[in-house]
């Protein structure tokens, strides 16, 4: 079965009002294996609505619309669809009644307007609306389905779950099943991961489906199957979703809908302990992504909003000399922060940022983008550097999700599995680094422009002669798979000695 989402309501066109309705429903219908074909938008003329519904039967043998069924003068759907269908509009009296005990209850009395929006086209099967005043209608011409139903997106809600899923399943019994499961990650981009999961993807099953769904600072992994038997497909969709979480190991952290702070609360809720926010650059978004979940009263002790140096200074404890020093934008400065949000507040755990959020304000040493976050714990603080773009929104999310990010880590025992090139990953790379400048010490450092530690280091390899006479080495080891005669030249020189 094929469908066609129709959307009817000049505050869509206009930008209004975003159209969630037309998400819920295509997610809702592809559960049921039913295949959306395409969403359309309309506005609340009948020229418009009467267009879009023959293009969308023209297509589909389903459709769905929402919006028109109000009491005002441009809610015109019902007279669009009793046209489509030559029916007339009559008076629904259960409707009409249904309608006046509801105001009664209210203390207000209906008026014409009311009585309009009860005429329901004839032949039109009524889908009550325990959620509002305006019922749902479902009609049927030949072999083809129209559903109209409330704009209002939890009356939608209620139509879908309560009446039209169920008397879709009921037409739609030999329809082929799609089942999917979600994987949440963090800590690497949607590249990274396609990398890891190449081999896994090439080797799917034909019925097997993998989407990348990138948001700021996560990714989102949709694991699809389509069939006609529901344990085969379940039983498929877990051997694969095993696959992909031992290629991913910790990059994972949830499944559906959850999310890093609702995952993080329920962390710390087991453990019994608690977490605070010292924020600069993110001013609050950080403790609202928190608390915007109920419950998190359990786990969320508060959070200090230290925008300027003063505050910093006088809320957090943050030394005056580290900022003179350092700058509010640095690994010393946002240490101390989160330390002293930590102690101050007397939360297990403290996070903390400090960046330039953008667009504005960045410098040569320290670009829009640039952001600290820290994390201090009872066994010490750690710190990551995060590099991003100019757009501000974007910034604030983005070390939002990686400092939650850092928590989660911490919460399962676990190293960062992808940190950003730029503070933690060098002192890994520092012995490399000693080992190649002996072969080329100066593409190495020209490499990496961003840590002015080694670029300091590397002209010092380079003046010493050792390095270029070393560069052998490299050669041989590349070409050890040809021959091995290469290496008795170089010993030679040693036999004369």
């Amino acid at each position: 079965m094929q469908a066609t989402i129709l959307t009817v309501g000049d505050e869509i066109l206009i930008g209004q009002v975003i159209d969630t309705n037309a998400t819920f429903m295509a997610a809702a219908l592809s559960a049921e294996g039913i295949t959306v074909v395409e969403h359309l938008s309309v506005g609340d003329n009948r020229m418009a609505i009467m267009g879009g519904l023959e293009r969308a039967l023209q297509q589909s043998d389903l459709v769905l619309m929402t919006g028109g069924l109000g009491p005002t003068k441009d809610d015109i759907t019902k007279q669009v669809l009793a046209d489509y269908f030559g029916a007339e509009l009559r008076l629904h009296n259960p409707t009409w009644k249904r309608l006046q005990k509801i105001y009664a209850r209210l203390g207000r009395e209906c008026t014409e307007h009311h009585r309009q929006q009860c005429r329901l086209p004839t032949g039109a099967k009524v889908l009550p609306n325990e959620h509002g005043t305006a019922p749902g209608l479902w009609l049927e011409k030949e072999d083809q389905i129209v559903v109209s139903m409330p704009g209002v997106p939890h009356e939608m809600v209620y139509l879908m779950e309560h009446e039209v899923i169920r008397r879709i399943q009921k037409r739609n019994l030999d329809a082929e099943l799609l089942r999917s499961v979600t994987l949440l990650t963090a800590g690497a981009g949607e590249s990274t991961i396609a990398e890891r999961l190449e081999r896994i993807e090439d080797n799917l099953p034909e019925n097997m489906s993998l989407a990348y769904l990138p948001d700021t600072g996560t990714v989102r992994l949709r694991l699809s199957a389509r069939g006609q038997v529901e344990a085969l497909l379940q039983a498929q969709l877990d051997e694969y979703r095993n696959h992909i979480e031992g290629a991913l190991g910790n990059l994972v952290y949830g499944y559906g809908n959850d999310n890093l702070a609702s995952m993080v609360g329920r962390r710390l809720e087991e453990r019994e302990q608690t977490v605070a926010t010292a924020e600069s650059c993110t001013g609050g978004a950080l403790g609202h992504m928190i608390t915007i979940h109920p419950g998190s009263s359990k786990h969320f002790l508060g959070g200090i909003i230290a925008y300027s140096n003063d505050v910093k200074m006088g809320a957090l404890g943050v030394p005056e000399e580290t900022l003179d020093k350092y700058g509010a934008v640095s690994e010393e400065t946002v240490t101390a922060m989160a330390e002293g949000a930590r102690e101050r507040l007397g939360a297990t755990y403290a996070l903390a940022t400090s960046g330039i959020a953008g667009p504005g304000g960045g410098t040569q040493e320290k670009p829009v983008g640039t952001i600290w976050i820290a994390l201090a714990t009872p066994n010490g603080t750690r710190t990551k550097l995060l590099r991003n773009g100019k757009d501000r929104a974007r910034n604030i999310t983005y070390t939002c999700h990686h400092a939650l990010n850092l928590l989660r880590l911490e919460l399962t025992d676990v190293p960062d599995p992808a940190p950003q090139p730029k503070a933690k990953p060098k002192p890994k790379r520092k012995p490399r680094a000693k080992a190649t400048p002996k072969v080329d010490p100066q593409p190495e450092a020209e490499a990496t422009p961003k840590a002015p530690a080694k670029a300091k280091r590397s002209p010092k390899a380079a003046t010493k002669p050792k390095p270029k006479a070393k560069a052998k080495p490299k050669a041989e080891t590349e070409t050890k798979p040809q021959e091995e005669v290469k290496a008795k030249p170089k010993r030679r020189p040693i036999r004369k000695k």
